[in-house]
């Protein structure tokens, strides 16, 4: 059974996650029919593309599959880790990408769903960004998209708390664009797509090219990067690291020590 569905109608492209079984775990092999089915789609010039979980799903996602984790000593969210790679896919997307999300989004899922265009969400969805529950460093561009998106203080405490976010508040946040009824969410995010696609498809390529360059447009210094890299190695080669992954994989609460 495919992990991911894919479908056009009307210039809008539609990708359906479809591992329900693993609560749409982002693996390798998730993300791998992921960009398939975005590229595929492009192929067929869609005008927008929806990515939701099935109807009624109580998790859209559940993030990183754990599993998969890096061992020690490895950065567990590099350039080049597939999850980073699809977060990219979608964030520079040509077309508007609409995320319609019913139910949970944890961890590095909740990136992939920042970093789309315009988020709809059902009165059950929430948002729990998760690092710091498993004992794992996050990359600098993940905290940008969350801070860009909600600000510093919500960024840190979401970071911090490792709390659930609960669709009122993340509407509140700016992290939804709209709160919907869960009966109402199919024909309120659809009938948005189709309005997007009466407009010119070139004149949104290159406003939403321009949000995107402009919207990370922060003077770094080379020394910072290696600052930042250098604190989450302190991370990924630490007790706590091996600590996390290993009881979240015993379904356990972590004992962690900080070091």
């Amino acid at each position: 059974m495919p992990l991911v569905l894919y479908e056009v109608q009307d210039q809008i492209g539609t990708i359906t996650f479809n591992n329900y079984e693993k609560r749409n775990a982002l693996s390798r092999a998730f993300i791998a029919e992921l960009m398939v089915a975005v590229n595929t789609l492009l192929l067929e010039k869609i005008r927008v593309l929806v990515i939701r979980a099935h109807p009624g799903a109580k998790v859209w996602s559940a993030g990183h599959d754990v599993t998969e984790l890096e061992r020690p000593g490895r950065d567990p969210l590099s350039y080049y880790d597939p999850l980073e790679q699809a977060i990219r896919a979608i964030q520079t997307c040509p077309v508007p990408v609409l995320a319609l999300i019913e139910g949970g989004v944890w961890g590095g899922a909740c990136e992939l769903a920042f970093v789309c265009d315009i988020l709809i969400g059902a009165p059950t969805a929430s948002f729990t960004i998760t690092p710091a529950r498993i004992g794992i460093p996050y990359n600098p561009t993940g905290i940008l998209h969350l801070i860009n998106l909600c600000g510093l203080g919500a960024a840190k405490e979401m970071f911090f708390t490792a709390r659930p976010v609960p669709a009122e508040r993340a509407l509140r946040l700016g992290i939804l664009n709209h709160l919907v009824p869960s009966d109402e969410i199919d024909a309120f995010t659809y009938e948005m797509a189709q309005a997007i696609t009466q407009n010119s498809p070139l004149s949104i390529a290159v406003i939403k090219e321009q949000i995107h360059v402009l919207s990370n447009a922060l003077p770094v210094s080379a020394e910072t990067f290696e600052r930042i890299q250098g604190l989450r190695r302190l991370v990924w080669d630490s007790e706590d690291y091996i600590e996390g992954k290993q009881a979240f994989l015993e379904k356990r609460p972590p004992v962690f020590q900080g070091k």
